[in-house]
């Protein structure tokens, strides 16, 4: 099956909505990243060679795309990215804990970005989620973009 967004032309309103995201003051790099973890976590082999490919043509290194899944443990992430990164943890695995966005967690990422760059931060989680659980439902694969 086609992803159920292009079937009934969903995709320009979501595509919006992630659109907006960047226009929250985070940087590219920052977003790119949550974007991938939160990817590597629902298992969306669609999004996170997409969401790779397009980090990289963002300037992003292979070591740091090679560690953002342990990015708690590897030296390439800055307090600003590693906060943005927890957020994207605990926001996707909501379902996995009583409290599923610890206060601490969340005033960490309040340390480091305002309201819009939370926002923007929070929306590019929520878009992410969204496209991977389509992509999963749906059995999308990564496309070949050689062509």
């Amino acid at each position: 099956m086609q992803n159920p967004a292009m079937i009934l032309d969903a995709m320009q309103p979501v595509g919006d909505i992630y659109k907006a995201a960047f226009s929250g003051g985070v940087p590219k790099t920052t977003l790119d990243l949550v974007h991938l973890r939160a990817s590597q976590i629902n298992g969306c082999s669609s999004c996170v060679d997409s969401g790779a490919r397009n980090a990289r043509k963002s300037g992003e290194t292979d070591e740091r795309l090679a560690s953002v899944a342990a990015w708690r443990d590897a030296p390439y992430f800055t307090d600003e990215e590693r906060a943005a990164l927890a957020l994207t943890e605990a926001t996707t695995r909501m379902a996995d804990r009583s409290d599923p966005v610890p206060d601490v967690i969340w005033d960490e990422a309040a340390k480091h970005y305002d309201e819009k760059g939370l926002a923007a931060i929070v929306l590019t989680i929520a878009v992410t989620n969204l496209f991977n659980r389509l992509n999963v439902t749906t059995k999308q694969v990564p496309q070949d973009w050689s062509s």
